[in-house]
C-alpha cells in the first residue's frame, strides 16, 4: 500500500469516527443542524489538507485538533435566531437545545467540552480562552443553570445529551473521497478564494452524496466521547462487576452508626451518582464497568454512597484514582472546607481517608475515603450531622473503605485486599495549576457571612499584597523564582470594607538556608516593629520550628488616627526552600478566629510540598 493510500484509508477511519461526535457538539453548541453539518464538512476538509501534519498525531489528539476549526466554523456559519430555526429532534431534545441556548457562549461551551469530550480541566480552559478557575466557575454556573431550565438533577446532566443521538444518527454524510478531494484542491489552491470553491464542491451536494450504503453512524456506535481502539477493546471485554461488591446498608450503619437503607443501585457508567465535590461524570473516562450505591440513613438528612470503576489497567486506575482525590483538594462545592487528609496504609493498594465541612446551614461533615486496588477505584462518602468531635466520622468511613475494598480484592484484575489499616496525617490532594497555592476549600469561613469564598488566577507576585507595614516583604529578589500571588474574595457578600480578604504570595527560594533567612528577617521585624513603629501594636498567635517548617502568625493593629486602628492577620510560613506568606484583612465584625487563622498558615505550610 502506498503512503498516499495508507493516508486516505486513516483519514476515512478517522471521519467515520469523528463525524457524527462533532455535528453533536456543533448542533448543542448553535442550536442549528445545518450550520453544525457543514462546519464539520468545512473542518474535516481542512483537516485533510494538513494531513501530512495531524495525521502524526494519535487519534484523540487528531480530534482535538480538528475540533477547534468545527466550533468556529458552526458559530461562523448559524446566523437564524434560535425561536425561528427549524425544530430538528423531539421534544426532549428541543428542551436540551433550549437549556443551552439560555446559557452564555462561554458557559456553553465549557459546559459541552466537560460532557462531550474526555480533555482535562485545564485543556478545557485553554481551548475557551480563560483562566482555569474562571472555567471551573463557568462550569458550577453552566450547570446549575441548565439543571434549572431543564428541572434535572445533577446526574441528569450528561444523559440530557443523548437525546440528540436519534437526530445526528440519521444524517447522511459525504463519502470520504468528496472530502479528501476538495482537501486536495484546497492544498493545491491555498488560497481563500481556493477554500470556497472546495468547500463549495461538496457543501452543496450535502445529503445527496451519500456512501452506496447510505453511510450513517448507527446508535450503537455513536459515542458522546472519543474511544480509541485500545480503550474500546478494552471496555468491550467482559467485565462484571456485581452489587454484591457495594457496601451493604447494615454495613454502613456498623461504620457510620444508625440505622440505613439503599435508595439506588446503578450499574451504567454515565455518572448517575454524584458523590460530594464531584466533577465530571467519572473519574475514568473510559471504564470497563461502573457501579454504583446510595444510602439514605434513618434521620433521612443523613447520606452515603459508593462507587466503583474497572479500568482497563492499573494505570488507568491509578490515573482515576488521583482524579478522584483531585475532587476533594480542589473542592468547587459552595462553602465546603477541607478540614483534614489521611493516608491509609494496609487498605488496598492506595487509600486516603478525608474529612470536610458543608458549612451551608444545617452545618454537615462529609467524610470520604477513597481506595484502589489493582485495576479497581472505589470511593465512600458519608454526610452526617457535625458532632463534637470529628473522629469517629473519619474512623467510621476508613472502616466502610476497608470493606468496601476487602468486597473488591477478589475481583479480577485487583490488587491488595484489607489488612490492618493505619492512618498518617498527609498534605491536601494537589489540585490546580498552582498545587502549592491555597485555595478556596482551604478557607474557614468567616463570622456573619454565608457567600463564598472566590479566589483570583495566580498571578505573579511583582507586589505583595500579603505583607504588613510592619515588614514589608517582597518575593522579587534575586534567586526567588515562581514567585505567585492570589487573592480571595467574598464579592456576593454585602457591606464588607473594600480591603477585605484573603491574600497569598509564594516563592521558591532555591535553597531551604535562603529560606529559612527569609524567615528569620520577617519575625525580627515584626518583633521590634512597635518600637519603631508606636502605632503598630503586633500580637504573636503561634510560632514552631523544624529542620523543615517555619510557622509563625501575628495579629497586628496599625493605628492611622486617634480613633480609628486597621487589623491584619499575617503568618509566614517555610516548607523546605519555598516560603510563603498569608494575609487576611477582616471588617468589622467579619473576620476568622485566630485558631482558624493559625490552622490556615498550618495548611499552607502543607500546600508548600508541592512546591518541591
Amino acid at each position: 500500500m502506498s503512503s498516499k493510500q495508507r493516508h486516505a484509508l486513516e483519514f476515512e477511519t478517522f471521519y467515520k469516527d469523528v463525524r457524527s461526535r462533532l455535528l453533536l457538539q456543533t448542533w448543542a453548541l448553535t442550536g442549528d443542524l445545518t450550520a453544525g453539518r457543514k462546519a464539520v464538512q468545512d473542518a474535516l476538509v481542512i483537516g485533510w489538507h494538513h494531513w501530512r501534519k495531524i495525521g502524526r498525531l494519535d487519534p484523540v489528539e487528531r480530534e482535538n485538533w480538528v475540533r477547534p476549526l468545527a466550533w468556529r466554523h458552526a458559530l461562523r456559519r448559524h446566523s437564524v435566531p434560535h425561536f425561528h430555526r427549524p425544530k430538528e429532534g423531539d421534544e426532549d431534545a428541543q428542551a436540551t437545545l433550549e437549556a443551552l441556548s439560555r446559557l452564555p457562549l462561554e458557559q456553553r461551551k465549557v459546559l459541552l467540552l466537560a460532557h462531550l469530550t474526555t480533555i482535562s480541566e485545564d485543556a478545557v480552559a485553554r481551548e475557551v480562552g480563560i483562566t482555569q478557575i474562571r472555567a471551573e466557575q463557568a462550569l458550577r454556573a453552566a450547570t446549575s443553570d441548565f439543571m434549572l431550565a431543564r428541572s434535572a438533577l445533577p446526574a441528569d446532566v450528561q444523559p440530557s445529551f443523548e437525546s440528540l443521538v436519534p437526530t445526528v444518527e440519521s444524517v447522511r454524510w459525504p463519502r470520504p473521497t468528496i472530502l479528501t478531494r476538495a482537501g486536495a484542491a484546497r492544498r493545491r489552491t491555498h488560497t481563500a478564494v481556493g477554500l470556497v470553491l472546495a468547500v463549495a464542491a461538496f457543501a452543496g451536494s450535502g445529503i445527496a452524496v451519500t456512501d452506496a450504503a447510505g453511510d450513517r453512524p448507527s446508535l450503537g456506535n455513536l459515542s458522546l466521547h472519543h474511544r480509541d481502539d485500545a480503550t474500546t477493546a478494552a471496555a468491550a471485554a467482559t467485565y462484571r462487576l456485581s452489587a454484591d461488591t457495594l457496601a451493604q446498608p447494615e454495613q454502613v450503619g456498623s461504620a457510620l452508626g444508625g440505622a440505613w437503607m439503599t435508595t439506588l443501585t446503578s450499574d451504567d457508567d454515565n455518572g448517575a451518582v454524584a458523590l460530594p465535590c464531584q466533577r465530571g461524570a467519572l473519574a475514568d473516562p473510559h471504564p470497563r464497568a461502573a457501579l454504583a450505591r446510595t444510602f439514605v440513613g434513618d434521620k433521612k438528612t443523613i447520606t452515603a454512597a459508593q462507587t466503583t470503576l474497572a479500568s482497563a489497567t492499573s494505570t488507568a486506575a491509578q490515573a482515576a484514582y488521583t482524579k478522584t482525590l483531585g475532587w476533594y483538594g480542589g473542592c468547587r462545592d459552595s462553602r465546603v472546607q477541607l478540614l483534614a487528609t489521611e493516608r491509609v496504609s494496609g487498605l488496598g493498594d492506595q487509600a486516603t481517608v478525608l474529612l470536610l465541612r458543608n458549612w451551608t446551614s444545617p452545618e454537615r461533615t462529609i467524610a470520604v475515603g477513597v481506595a484502589r486496588t489493582g485495576v479497581l477505584t472505589t470511593a465512600v462518602t458519608g454526610t452526617i450531622p457535625v458532632a463534637k468531635s470529628d473522629a469517629p466520622a473519619t474512623s467510621g468511613v476508613t472502616s466502610l473503605l476497608g470493606t468496601a475494598v476487602q468486597q473488591l480484592c477478589r475481583q479480577p484484575g485487583a490488587g491488595a485486599c484489607t489488612t490492618q489499616p493505619v492512618a498518617a496525617a498527609a498534605p491536601p490532594p494537589a489540585s490546580g495549576a498552582e498545587p502549592a497555592l491555597m485555595n478556596e476549600v482551604d478557607l474557614p469561613p468567616v463570622t456573619g457571612v454565608e457567600e463564598p469564598w472566590v479566589g483570583t488566577a495566580p498571578t505573579t507576585a511583582s507586589t505583595n499584597v500579603a505583607a504588613t507595614r510592619c515588614d514589608e516583604a517582597t518575593f522579587t529578589g534575586a534567586g526567588i523564582t515562581h514567585a505567585l500571588t492570589r487573592s480571595f474574595v467574598i464579592p456576593t457578600a454585602q457591606g464588607l470594607a473594600p480591603q477585605f480578604g484573603l491574600t497569598q504570595t509564594m516563592g521558591d527560594f532555591g535553597k531551604a538556608k535562603a529560606a529559612s533567612t527569609f524567615v528569620d528577617g520577617i519575625r525580627k521585624k515584626l518583633a521590634s516593629c512597635p518600637k519603631k513603629d508606636l502605632g503598630s501594636h503586633v500580637t504573636q498567635l503561634t510560632t514552631t520550628s523544624t529542620a523543615g517548617v517555619d510557622i509563625t502568625a501575628w495579629r497586628v493593629r496599625v493605628e492611622t488616627s486617634p480613633t480609628a486602628s486597621v487589623v491584619y492577620l499575617m503568618a509566614i510560613v517555610r516548607n523546605g526552600a519555598g516560603v510563603t506568606q498569608v494575609g487576611f484583612v477582616p471588617s468589622s465584625k467579619v473576620t476568622m478566629t485566630d485558631a482558624d487563622f493559625t490552622a490556615l498558615a498550618q495548611r499552607a505550610a502543607l500546600r508548600l510540598t508541592y512546591l518541591r
